[in-house]
């Protein structure tokens, strides 16, 4: 192929596909809190909930079963001395042979104790799974609205910036007609130097909360978040009842099947009782034998082991769940009460930004900005009343994220059901 001919179909290639392979690159995914929210339900960790749900569930099957029959066969009286003569082995030998079953019969209700204990136990992973839930939820919330701020924040930012720049370009302008000092400007080279670090952390933190909700949710791509920040309702007057959190109730029922276990174990001091039968089939002494046998351990007889220690632990993994359902207790009216007072917090500093700080610091700045073009101020004030500005913005986007995450985080509390 000729050089030139080549060339020109590297220059076709570039100049007509590689364009048309960027027009086809993937818009942002668009992020809402009920898409987050969704995700977060079904995240790693919620799986791994899942998966101990299903190991529960498996115990149930397990523990709701009688002893499986025990199939046995035997042969007997072999006589090595005088041999056992001639034939087929099983019909004329004279062997002993014999099949037989044996049964297990339970007693003191073992079968019905374990199940429930196993039942409890199934009910309190089901609602250890609404748990979880409900926590990578709240976490995905707080990442979703921390993303949702750091996206303001670089909008924000990025308008500080520009104003920057163009104070700077305008100080230079004036430097060269003599009609601003050296000092001066080198103070507007500064604020936009200033501006662009800062523009350059608001991108950073906006990559850092991505990676967070990212981890949390499983979603992948350029996501970006659309939404408005979450009114301000009055706040309740008092953290409601604890006793219906999931928490709460998985440990009730995690003593309710300790209580099982204990009364199961408590059963094993009344010995079970095995029965079996056989059928055997001795050549020369007869075709038909029946052998009919009972056994039973004799635990607890004449000082033998009673089952002490079953019992001991049992009563220890009892006392156990007891104390475990008085410490959720007070992490969980501890957690009410600081997802309450966080909220009230939150709101009240939000409404005040809202309402009393932030409109008193844009009319400052506007103030300054016309005394300054009047040459009524001077450019070292002026450069105070936008850092003044800059950082009552910054504190209100603070103060949204502050309160969307206690709001959010209140209201999955408080709506949290049994899955």
């Amino acid at each position: 192929m000729p050089p030139r001919l080549f060339f020109l179909g590297l220059a076709l290639l570039a100049g007509g596909v590689l364009p048309a392979t960027a027009q086809t690159a993937s818009p942002a995914t668009v992020l809402t809190l009920p898409k987050v929210l969704q995700a977060a339900r079904d995240n790693i960790d919620v799986s791994l909930a899942r998966r101990a749900l299903a190991g529960a569930a498996a115990d149930i099957v397990s523990a709701d079963r009688s002893p499986i029959p025990v199939l046995s066969a035997k042969t007997a009286s072999i006589d090595l001395d005088n041999g056992v003569g001639t034939g087929n082995a099983l019909l004329h030998k004279r062997i002993d042979k014999g099949v037989g079953l044996d049964w297990t019969l339970e007693r003191g209700n073992k079968r019905t104790l374990r199940t429930q204990a196993a039942q409890r136990n199934e009910q309190a992973a089901r609602l250890d799974l609404a748990e979880t839930q409900l926590q990578q939820q709240v976490f995905a919330a707080a990442a979703f609205f921390e993303l949702m701020a750091a996206q303001e924040r670089i909008v924000q930012v990025t308008a500080l910036e520009r104003s920057a720049a163009e104070l700077t370009a305008a100080a230079q302008r004036r430097l060269r007609a003599g009609d601003l000092s050296q000092q001066d400007t080198l103070r507007t080279e500064i604020e936009s130097r200033r501006a662009e670090a800062d523009l350059r952390a608001a991108q950073t933190e906006r990559q850092r909360t991505l990676l967070a909700l990212t981890q949390l949710t499983g979603l992948r791509g350029d996501l970006r978040v659309e939404a408005t920040w979450p009114a301000i309702d009055p706040v309740p007057a008092d953290a409601p009842d604890i006793e219906q959190r999931p928490d709460v109730r998985a440990a009730r029922e995690r003593v309710q099947a300790a209580q099982a276990a204990l009364d199961n174990a408590a059963a094993l001091r009344k010995n079970d009782v095995t029965v079996g039968a056989s059928i055997d089939h001795f050549p020369g002494t007869s075709r038909r034998l029946i052998e009919l046998r009972l056994q039973m351990p004799l635990g607890g007889v004449g000082g033998a082991y009673g089952f002490e220690g079953e019992v001991a632990r049992a009563q220890a993994a009892l006392a156990q769940s007891q104390d475990q359902v008085e410490k959720v207790r007070r992490a969980a009216e501890a957690e009410t009460n600081r997802l309450l007072e966080d909220l009230r917090n939150a709101s009240a500093r939000s409404t005040d930004f809202e309402t009393h700080i932030v409109p008193r610091a844009r009319r400052v700045a506007a103030m300054a900005e016309l005394a300054y073009t009047q040459g009524a101020l001077t450019l070292t004030d002026l450069i105070e009343a936008r850092r003044t500005l800059r950082a009552v913005l910054l504190d209100e986007l603070s103060a949204r994220a502050d309160h969307a995450r206690a709001h959010t985080a209140w209201q999955l509390r408080q709506t949290a059901t049994t899955p």
